[in-house]
């Protein structure tokens, strides 16, 4: 019975993961979410397997008294849903810096670089025509002393598929 069972699980393990997936080699565009003040952040994915990639993000910000960037990089796992529908998760983390105009913060030191640590959630469609669309989560946990908290970040993302 134990063997029947082992057996029937791994055949639905690798059932599961030999599902053919729907990942572009490359794709390119904007995330677009609130991120901490860095709303649209410049966005790139690169294929690493049949259901894995890579995704390098980069903000910028320019503001009334500050400018800042933002680069986050994540490690992703897809998963088809439904046909071109896809959902995944990952790990990553990235480094940020935030640099003030003297008269808009009145600490001494006018610069901060902070670290964090991410993890990402979402779903994405892929279109007939090499667009994607996305949906996704990511909670970011902040190391510095301007980013020392968590961070919730909900974004859509809007990219060219080649």
């Amino acid at each position: 019975m134990k063997r029947i069972f082992l057996v029937a699980i791994t055949f639905i393990g690798f059932s599961a993961l030999s599902n053919a997936q729907d990942i572009s080699e490359n794709a390119i565009g904007l995330r677009l979410g609130d991120s901490d003040g860095f709303g649209a952040e410049v966005s790139y994915q690169r294929a690493l397997s049949d259901n894995n990639r890579l995704e390098i993000d980069l903000g910028l910000r320019s503001g009334n008294g500050y400018d800042g960037f933002k680069l986050a990089g994540l490690y992703q796992w897809v998963w088809q849903l439904d046909g071109a529908f896809n959902w995944y998760a990952g790990v990553g983390g990235g480094v940020g810096s935030y640099s003030f105009d003297k008269p808009f913060n009145d600490k001494n030191d006018d610069s901060e670089t902070f670290f964090f640590a991410a993890g990402d959630i979402g779903i994405e469609y892929n279109f007939d025509i090499p667009l994607q669309l996305s949906l996704d989560a990511r909670p970011e946990l902040g190391f510095g002393d301007f980013r020392d908290d968590l961070d919730f970040d909900i974004a859509l993302g809007i990219r060219y598929r080649f």
